[in-house]
């Protein structure tokens, strides 16, 4: 076992190593991760290491890599990305061609979508197939049409390294529940550490078939405003988004985010928001 897999239990027990050391790398890329945020994010967990963590939108898996919880309870509404973290818990293995070329990736398109057709969007192959659209689509966006098939096209990148073996991540997530579902469904309990990253404030949220409102954002901010334990949220720093989180009397801080993808090639950092309740 490799050295960084091999430290993992002196991290969780609170001992303080560099992460890329101890820990695999996000095996996923996501728009908007936030593995730059993890070092702010480790101090706000620092004194609730022995609570389970709780990610209703757990993304591209960066912030539970991250902090390493020793429990964790690990939710999205995206299905494939949960179908495939759950196959890296039982030591996952891809046999499917992976080719950084355009015939390639449209041939694997193809199949993924007729694999959502007939139901059989958790089987491994169709978890394979995501891990190579993920690593090979443009931008590495997750995109799916109103009828729930991926269209994200060709990304053209001069080089990727892709992997196949992936047994490194089933000690990494031992102890990790990971859930395809709505936040609101997710069972709770009273001293979770809760870090929130949900679709940001802004115009595409549709990272699954179903999209995420601004409604669905009042009744997330709602939602953890109600929960008796430490609540950290991140989102884009719009004057609504604050105004709804100072109203819910959350602890406001502005961080300066750097910008991965943009429609307009601006790659200015962008103004993100940090919102606390309940902590020390």
């Amino acid at each position: 076992m490799k050295k960084k897999v091999r430290d993992i239990a002196a991290v969780r027990v609170g001992q303080l190593f560099e992460i890329e050391e101890i820990m695999p790398t996000p095996p996923l890329k996501w728009a908007g991760g936030k593995r730059w945020l993890v070092p702010t994010l480790r101090k706000l967990y620092s004194p609730y290491r022995k609570r389970r963590l709780v990610e209703p939108f757990v993304g591209g898996l960066s912030v539970a890599l991250g902090l390493s919880p020793q429990k964790a309870l690990l939710g999205d509404i995206n299905a494939h990305a949960i179908y495939f973290y759950k196959w890296l818990q039982r030591g996952f293995q891809i046999t499917a061609p992976m080719e950084n070329k355009a015939e390639c990736y449209y041939s694997n398109r193809e199949r993924f979508n007729w694999l959502l057709s007939k139901d059989d969007a958790g089987s491994a192959e169709a978890s394979g197939l995501f891990y190579y659209l993920n690593r090979t689509g443009f931008n590495g966006l997750c995109r799916f049409n109103s009828k729930g098939f991926f269209n994200v096209p060709f990304g053209k990148y001069a080089k990727i390294n892709y992997r196949r073996d992936f047994d490194e991540y089933v000690r990494a997530l031992t102890g990790w529940e990971f859930v395809h579902s709505d936040f609101e469904k997710l069972k709770l309990r009273r001293g979770d550490f809760i870090y929130s990253d949900p679709p940001f404030d802004v115009e595409f949220t549709k990272y699954a078939k179903e999209d995420f409102t601004w409604e669905d954002q009042v009744r997330l901010a709602k939602w953890l405003a109600a929960h008796p334990g430490p609540v950290v949220a991140s989102n884009q720093a719009t004057p609504r988004i604050i105004k709804l989180y100072k109203s819910l009397k959350f602890k406001i801080q502005l961080v300066s985010a750097p910008r991965r993808i943009s429609c307009t090639g601006d790659r200015s950092n962008a103004r993100e928001m940090l919102a606390i309740r309940n902590m020390e």
